[in-house]
């Protein structure tokens, strides 16, 4: 029986796109990518002569490749502000769609990809590869099998000291809605919601701060940035109280003077036991009245003829994409964790503007 094949079009083919979607695709036999999107055709142009088939077709305009009744999936690479349109127009033409994370700019638009979906039964996921490392998987085992117990505290780390994006709009806030917190906080609050099992938040409280983006000359690990550039905050910090009485600090930076660094990792406090991140994945809890720390083997390692190499969690993520697109399956992430993850994430920047908490209403 021959394999079924997939014909994929890709809206965007900027960084993420490049670095991340397209390369992935490419390893998969049943995956041909036919149709590539950029408002500059000369992306598009190389994208299609790096990872398309030899007859892909080129767009400027994404309204003309959802016209494409071959495409069966569309990858959403583009800034925030259009991933929600673009999402839903694509939804719309009968595609399933692969959207790049955070979901949306805002919750009202999360919430209009969500429903279009719906309507059109046309499967939707966001691009959260963290939860395919292998101790993302393995700890989200432990949580589920009761490992820790009743998760009742948990940080979402995504830390960097000077690791300032200075390519692309990740300095617009028109662009993409906010700087460290939506972009890299997405990751490290998505995957804590996700190893807890726990998406029903009842209030937030939080603050954003830009104590360094006005420096000129500052170290940085990708250059000086442009102060004129910088419209968004260069650190955030929120408190989320869960509706079970959970609670999760979540904290992300651009620019920050800390040594403590670490991004899209986790912390999890449970009364079984507890896990964190921060030095590979580690365990701890209480034996026979005795503490212990353990750190789980996560590959097999060892034996001559098999290093023991885990897949790429990016090409885990479009295997199982793909795989739940060609067998009528759920995707990992499921479109309603990630509009809770933007819920969050706007509350905290609403939180930050007006000092005062946000309730959710649910």
């Amino acid at each position: 029986m021959s394999q079924r094949i997939v014909n994929v079009g890709i809206i965007g083919c900027g960084g993420i796109a490049n670095g991340k979607h397209m390369p992935s695709l490419k390893q998969l036999d049943n995956v041909r990518m036919v149709a590539f999107c950029d408002i500059i055709k000369e992306r598009a142009e190389k994208a299609a002569k790096d990872f398309g088939t030899p007859d892909a077709k080129v767009y400027t305009d994404y309204k003309e490749l959802l016209k494409d009744e071959s495409i069966e999936v569309v990858h959403v690479c583009t800034p925030n502000r259009e991933h929600s349109f673009i999402t839903i127009d694509a939804l719309e033409a009968g595609k399933h769609v692969m959207c790049e994370k955070p979901m949306a700019k805002t919750s009202a638009e999360a919430r209009a990809m969500l429903e279009a979906a719906k309507r059109t039964g046309k499967k939707l996921t966001i691009g959260y590869q963290n939860r395919y490392r292998p101790d993302s998987l393995y700890l989200k085992k432990v949580c589920d099998e009761g490992g820790l117990g009743e998760i009742y505290f948990a940080k979402a780390h995504a830390i960097r000291r000077r690791a300032v994006p200075t390519w692309g709009v990740f300095l617009n806030e028109e662009e993409q809605g906010g700087g460290p917190l939506i972009d890299i906080g997405t990751h490290a609050l998505d995957l804590t919601l996700w190893v807890m099992n726990n998406y029903k938040p009842k209030y937030v409280v939080g603050n954003t701060y830009r104590k360094l983006g006005d420096r000129e000359n500052s170290a940085n690990a990708w250059g000086p940035w442009d102060p004129k550039e910088f419209t968004v905050e260069d650190s955030a910090f929120g408190f989320i109280t869960m509706e079970n009485g959970a609670t999760i600090f979540l904290e992300s930076s651009w620019a920050l003077n800390t040594l403590e660094e670490g991004e899209a990792i986790t912390t999890l406090c449970g009364t079984e036991g507890g896990a964190d991140m921060r030095d590979g994945l580690r365990l701890n809890g209480e034996k026979f009245s005795t503490l212990y720390t353990t750190k789980p083997k996560l590959d097999a390692g060892g034996v001559a003829f098999y290093a023991g190499k885990t897949e790429d969690p990016s090409l885990f993520e479009a295997r199982q994409w793909i795989d739940a697109v060609i067998n009528d399956k759920d995707p990992i992430v499921k479109p309603e964790q990630a509009l809770v993850v933007t819920e969050i994430l706007e509350a905290i920047y609403e939180s930050a503007k007006t000092g005062k908490p946000v309730y959710f209403n649910k």
